[in-house]
């Protein structure tokens, strides 16, 4: 064979060659796995190298090659960049975009509502219930002083956040750090809870932590927005006159394990939140408070109630006098009362 043709063959082979990897390489890179989008959430846990992380792409139909996406990930240079977490990706995706979303670490958001009036173990609780964390975890960052101080609340929290994590609906991820949601919840307190309803409690003769306390009650025993300023007020005005406040709810807080039956055993039970039996205020919050409540805490209505009793209907009758008080008791409540027990 002559050298003009050997190199003819050659040039051929070799365009054909280039050929196939140019097709291999737009099959691999240009191509999706699937004709149709199907949606895979994906959780990839903290720790789980490069090659686990192609194979189960590859396994769900994310990429076709794990292979070839371990190889694109380390010739890019973003083989450390890869970040943990739960992803949504779908089968048209193509494998650059695949990679950026995980580099960028486009994590599934998961939107959590926290209901007003939830207590620090309720909020755990439905953290963990929404695999978003552990809520141990939760529970014990949320009670650690040394984090407490570290978000300057030392003054206002006390060795724990109770009532400073905002009612309000986030976005968060799976195993996120518990830090991070509280932070989250605890700046959006500081947003509500801002100088303006500080000069406000100052000007009624409250520290900040006893306006957060007395919304935290207004909290438990009321959940209609026009009647938190005059269970308020009743408070408010208990405490001028150094009346015990009598609540329920902060006596309820102050029973562990409690069985859901308030007994009289219970309203003479001597703890530090049995306000049947103390003066003043209880020593921290009894749960988290919303907008409403903290508004109220700090703008009473101008009334000068001392008594109020459920209607067992959600709304509650209020009175100015004992005499007043127990007519209302007997009348919604069906037993008479021998002192000024605020029932609700």
């Amino acid at each position: 064979m002559d050298p003009s043709s050997r190199n003819k063959r050659f040039l051929l082979s070799a365009g054909l060659l280039f050929l196939f990897f140019v097709f291999v390489l737009y099959w691999l890179l240009g191509v999706p796995p699937s004709k149709t989008a199907s949606t895979k959430v994906i959780f990839l846990k903290k720790g789980t190298p490069l090659k686990k992380v192609s194979e189960i792409l590859e396994q769900e139909g994310i990429i076709k090659n794990r292979h070839f996406f371990v190889f694109l990930t380390t010739v890019l240079r973003e083989k450390t960049k890869v970040k943990a977490g739960e992803y949504e990706f779908h089968t048209q995706m193509l494998p650059l975009q695949v990679l950026d979303a995980l580099v960028k670490g486009q994590v599934k958001r998961h939107l959590v509502t926290i209901p007003e009036g939830y207590t620090l173990s309720q909020i755990a609780q439905l953290l963990e219930d929404s695999n978003i964390m552990e809520g141990k975890e939760f529970l014990q960052k949320a009670s650690s002083p040394a984090f407490v101080n570290a978000l300057g609340l030392s003054q206002l929290a006390g060795s724990t956040l109770e009532g400073y994590l905002f009612p309000d609906s986030y976005h968060l991820v799976r195993e996120m750090d518990p830090e991070e949601a509280i932070q989250m919840m605890v700046r959006q307190f500081k947003k509500v809870f801002g100088p303006n309803l500080s000069q406000r409690a100052s000007e009624l003769g409250i520290s900040e932590r006893e306006a957060v306390i007395l919304a935290s009650i207004i909290e438990k025993e009321t959940p209609l927005p026009e009647e938190k300023p005059l269970i308020s007020a009743v408070f408010h005005n208990r405490l001028k006159k150094k009346i015990p406040l009598q609540s329920d709810p902060t006596v309820i807080y102050g029973i562990k394990n409690f069985n859901g039956n308030l007994t009289r055993e219970d309203l003479a039970r001597p703890t530090p939140y049995n306000t049947y039996r103390i003066a003043g205020l209880p020593p921290t919050p009894i749960c988290n408070p919303g907008k409403d409540s903290l508004l109220a805490a700090v703008n009473p209505a101008p009334v000068s109630y001392l008594y109020f009793v459920s209607r067992n209907d959600g709304s509650h009758y209020f009175s100015f006098d004992l005499e007043e008080h127990n007519r209302a008791v007997w009348k919604y409540q069906k037993y008479p009362t021998k002192n000024n027990l605020t029932r609700k």
